[in-house]
């Protein structure tokens, strides 16, 4: 479990993450958004005790990280794919990790196996490409068999099949009972991975529950209706003040819900083939919520 208790991280003048609260639980795939700098970057170097904080607490399984009396088992992860010295191969990199952690050399074996690397684990990790050190990185965060990961970006450089197998990897991690949290901005692919979401704008929480709960705020504003009468139930519509768009014979109504349309159809004796809710999107839902304050324009930490 990662958690998060008014968490405050100023750089003189400019506050990055202000009382920030949030929890990540086990067993789940945790979304963690926010618009270019929102302070996602620097939440996760809070939580692993990169940085201190101003104010506040971030706790690992209950601790603060430098507590923790054996931290690459505890958690794993994955700031920067380029973290990595370029002349030593990838298995020479995990070796040295696992040397310096009292971590078994068979570990190093079974993780580049997992990623996909046991084939080029003699390959010097300066000539790889951005794909194969994702991968090398997400090796590296699972080294130790950790209880809790984070993940910033894991999908970047990745082919399509590279994404669909961090997918993979992140629900069977979860599902093992771990604690997954990871940012990311590709949202359709993130709509794919996460359960829940921390959503947060200029350093602050803004939304923190389910992907379901989310994406259905962008569902319920707007309703699909196909009619053969558009002259009545555009009048209908406007004479009530409601917002709509058309292409022929097809309304799409905002701030309406479906039983409230097709009682004002019926009363305007509009035959109606078609009345389904718009089907929502994280995209959607995200794009809403970021983009009804000035918060997020501009300026700011990552």
């Amino acid at each position: 479990m990662l958690e998060a208790t008014g968490l405050t991280k100023a750089y003189r003048d400019t506050v990055a993450v202000r009382d920030l609260t949030f929890t990540a639980q086990a067993g789940r795939v945790t979304g963690f958004l926010g618009p270019n700098g929102a302070g996602k970057s620097t939440t996760m170097r809070l939580l692993l005790g990169l940085d201190a904080p101003t104010a506040g607490t971030a706790h690992i399984e209950g601790r603060p990280y430098r507590q923790l009396t054996d931290p690459l088992r505890t958690v794993g992860a994955l700031l920067d794919a380029t973290w990595r010295h370029p002349g030593r191969s990838a298995r020479a990199h995990l070796r040295w990790l696992a040397a310096t952690n009292g971590l078994p050399e068979s570990r190093v074996g079974e993780v580049l196996r997992l990623v996909g690397l046991d084939q080029v684990a003699g390959k010097r990790a300066g000539q790889f490409s951005l794909g194969m050190l994702q991968r090398l990185g997400i090796a590296t965060a699972l080294l130790g068999d950790p209880r809790v990961l984070l993940f910033d970006e894991p999908v970047n450089g990745l082919d399509p099949e590279g994404v669909q197998w961090v997918r993979h990897l992140l629900h069977g991690l979860a599902a093992e009972g771990r604690t997954v949290f990871v940012s990311s901005h590709l949202l359709p692919e993130m709509e794919q991975t996460a359960q829940d979401l921390v959503v947060i704008g200029r350093g602050q929480l803004t939304y923190q529950g389910t992907m379901a709960e989310f994406v259905a705020r962008a569902a319920s504003r707007g309703v699909r209706v196909r009619t053969p009468h558009p002259q009545l139930l555009r009048r209908a519509l406007t004479e009530r003040g409601v917002v709509f768009t058309e292409d022929p014979d097809v309304f799409y109504v905002s701030e309406m819900d479906s039983a409230r349309i097709g009682e004002l159809a019926f009363t305007a004796g509009a035959t109606l083939y078609e009345l389904s809710p718009l089907a929502g999107s994280l995209e959607q839902a995200y794009l809403e919520l970021t983009g009804q304050s000035g918060e997020f324009t501009g300026g700011g930490a990552r």
